[in-house]
């Protein structure tokens, strides 16, 4: 069952009741050292969330106290990342580094209370001092300084009197502590390095523990909200603040557990040795897990923030299995992108019996997408398809092109292989077809029978573009560097053609490429001259497939996974069984199978209706897509609609009393009035017209009409059938049956 909540949203609601705090401050403290992850990502989701969502606000901190490592340039794109995600930080951009002044004020405090001393042993002194954790601690020798030797000490290392290493500021806590990080932790040590916003001002740099707690003091933070990498440094965070005795109200550290995926690497390190080793491109190269390479990828915020909100919000560390995440942005853009004609490794097609050429009027979206918009397609003789669909010795299941058998070209026509030419060497270079003129697609009535449509484009007018094929970074579910680097991560067909609406108008900039994926035209490289375009993600996932091939030893491959409250874990026995049922007694795909069958709400939902409708595809269909999103945006399962309603609903479209678009609406007026839909149906007049007699008036009044576009289409503009068809269905409101309105035009323009 989905929760409207997480134990973080709960804690701060008990704050709230209980007048602890008047209003809630959270904040975002990345290192600016590295560019973010989809790791920063979750945390960005949660904590402006958090601050959105209570009415509160959220701080962008940058946590700049290492100088080594930090860069202006990381700042900007921790930036970018959080606009990009929709969010805004309340006021300026915060910087520890604009605390250097206080927090070493505080410092000075701490040593007049003898609570901190200047240490001068060396690190590994240091390190074996610890001990161990069945092993006390000894305490240093220099432990027992005199406040005012630290205090000269101490401010003598401000001035850059010593060198690095020479010595530390220790708090003074519990050298026999069972928690490590309380045994006398760092506070402050020497870098001989200017820092890149405060220059060679400072010697010293005040270490994470001691920086972080008092940062969110000083901005009034309520909830300091961390990965659970910090559980340990909460000892410290509380006593920094309580030992410098500061007022109410203080802040409290949380903490969760970090996004992990698999396939990828999140440590900064990692992803510096990645890029500084020539395996990527840069901090922007798509196969990354950064914000900025998901971008240039062509993953929307939408995607990203929906996979954050699904994965949950665990205690426990996990890793998340990226598939879940690539199915976020398939879901996304499926019902935002405009579907074009694409052909990665062309094959020559000449159609013999044609002559001249016509535009093919041909929309971008598919009927079940509430969106218009088409765009005009040059047919003529010469056309090229995609190399893969045409097989002369074709196995069995093979339903495309063959010398036996026709194949429909999308949006077009009928055509049939005659003769197969071929090179010297027995390659194939060029096709002989021929066309069925009374086959085109929308007033087919050839009587023709054919298994599939394969994409092509115009040999006349397509455009050449280079498209940039991503596979997973790593051959290893659990990579443990460079050494488990996919060398095939990356494939660029540098001659793919494409139709010139793409290049020519720019209807957009995410495309699906009809049966090869989604696509973005890459926002870096792409220019009118060379179109570039980044492969996002496939249909469907195909790395399932793959990975059943591999031999890692770290992966279990045939173990079938599932997302529980951020967390992975295999299916329980009775996930696994309405998995097996949905997929194979049902015909379910496996990522709505996936869904409905790991929770409890929905697959109890679904049961419910189809005890009701025998629709198992579309009911299921309907549950998944608009059930889900409306629980989504609910943030609850108390919905105003009944199984039983999206029973009745599914029932009308298979029975074609209503269309894929008038269901939509249907679902938006049940989610919020909660009304039976046969009854908003009847109410509103929305039932499909199916009947030619209601329909063929209306059509003779859109030709009455339109003389001139008639006298045209008699004399051979045949592209003008769809403006008829497009007329009368405005007329009806969009109520008309599609498929009789294009037949009964076609008969009175005879």
């Amino acid at each position: 069952m989905i929760e409207s909540k997480n134990f973080l949203r709960t804690i701060v609601e008990e704050d709230l009741k209980s007048g602890k705090y008047k209003e809630i401050v959270t904040r975002f403290p990345p290192e600016p050292n590295g560019f973010p992850h989809i790791g920063h990502a979750k945390s960005i989701f949660i904590n402006f969330g958090i601050a959105d969502d209570y009415g509160g606000h959220c701080h962008l901190r940058m946590d700049d106290t290492n100088p080594t490592k930090e860069d202006t340039k990381y700042v900007e794109a921790l930036k970018d990342a959080v606009k990009w995600l929709g969010y805004e930080w309340d006021g300026s951009v915060r910087f520890t580094s604009d605390y250097f002044p206080k927090l070493y004020d505080y410092a000075i405090e701490l040593i007049k209370m003898g609570r901190a001393y200047v240490d001068s042993l060396t690190e590994d002194e240091i390190s074996e001092y610890r001990g161990s954790v069945t092993e006390h601690g000894r305490r240093s020798r220099y432990a027992d300084r005199s406040v005012e030797e630290n205090l000269d000490l101490f401010m003598r290392m401000k001035k850059g009197e010593f060198a690095e290493g020479e010595h530390v500021l220790r708090a003074k806590i519990d050298m026999s502590a069972p928690n490590m990080k309380m045994r006398d932790p760092l506070l402050y040590r020497i870098r001989d390095t200017d820092h890149f916003r405060t220059g060679d001002e400072w010697s010293i740099y005040p270490m994470y523990d001691f920086a972080h707690c008092l940062s969110d003091y000083i901005e009034e933070v309520t909830h300091s909200i961390c990965t659970l990498e910090f559980e340990n440094n909460r000892d410290i965070y509380n006593w920094v603040l309580d030992t410098l005795s500061l007022k109410s109200p203080r802040p409290y550290q949380y903490e969760f557990a970090r996004l992990n995926i698999n396939y990828a690497v999140m440590s900064k390190r990692k992803l510096l040795e990645l890029i500084e080793g020539g395996y990527v491109s840069g901090w922007d190269d798509p196969r990354l897990p950064t914000i900025a390479g998901y971008r240039r990828k062509g993953y929307t915020p939408e995607s990203i923030l929906t996979f954050c909100d699904q994965i949950g919000i665990a205690k426990a560390n996990s890793v998340v299995d990226v598939s879940q995440l690539e199915f976020c942005i398939r879901d996304d853009l499926n019902k935002k992108v405009p579907r074009v004609l694409c052909v990665l490794n062309p094959l020559k097609v000449t159609i013999e019996n044609y002559e001249g050429s016509e535009e093919i009027d041909a929309p971008y979206y598919p009927h079940d997408v509430p969106k218009e918009g088409s765009r005009k397609l040059s047919f003529s003789r010469e056309i090229y398809i995609e190399r893969e669909d045409f097989e002369e010795n074709p196995p069995k299941g093979y339903y495309r092109l063959t010398l036996e058998q026709p194949v429909r070209l999308r949006h077009g026509y009928i055509i049939a292989c005659k003769e197969v030419i071929k090179d010297a060497n027995g390659n194939i270079t060029e096709l002989k077809a021929e066309y069925y003129p009374d086959s085109k697609s929308g007033c087919d009535t050839s009587g023709i029978k054919v298994k599939s449509a394969i994409q092509w484009v115009s040999a006349a007018d397509a455009k050449v573009i280079e498209v940039r094929v991503y596979d997973r970074l790593f051959v290893a579910e659990f990579p443990e560097g460079v050494e488990d680097v996919n060398p095939n991560s990356l494939k660029v067909i540098k001659n793919a053609l494409i139709e010139p609406a793409v290049v020519i108008q720019k209807p957009d900039v995410r495309f699906q490429f009809e049966r090869e994926g989604y696509f973005y035209a890459d926002p870096v490289d792409y220019s009118d001259e060379k179109p570039i375009f980044n492969k996002i993600v496939g249909l469907k996932d195909s790395w399932d497939k793959k990975k059943k091939k591999t031999t890692d030893k770290r992966a279990k491959p045939q173990e079938r996974k599932v997302q529980i409250d951020g967390e992975v874990a295999p299916m329980t026995s009775e996930q696994q069984t309405l998995f097996d049922k949905y997929t194979t007694e049902l015909k379910l795909n496996s990522e709505v199978a996936n869904t409905l069958a790991r929770d409890a709400y929905l697959s109890e939902f679904y049961e419910k209706a189809l005890s009701l409708l025998k629709s198992p595809v579309n009911l299921a269909n309907m549950i998944v897509n608009e059930v889900l999103r409306e629980i989504k945006e609910r943030h609850s399962t108390k919905l105003r609609f009944t199984p039983g309603q999206i029973a009745e609903l599914v029932k009308m479209l298979d029975e074609e009393k209503i269309s894929s678009k008038i269901a939509k609406q249907l679902f938006e007026e049940m989610a919020k009035s909660g009304e039976n839909p046969v009854k908003i149906v009847k109410e509103k007049g929305l039932i499909q017209i199916s009947d030619p007699a209601q329909i063929a008036p209306i059509i003779d009044e859109v030709i009455a009409k339109n003389p001139h576009n008639v006298a045209k289409f008699k004399a051979g503009n045949r592209k003008l059938l769809g403006f008829f068809v497009g007329q009368t269905l405005k007329a009806t409101g969009g109520r008309a049956n599609p498929k009789i309105v294009n037949d009964l035009v076609v008969k009175k323009l005879q």
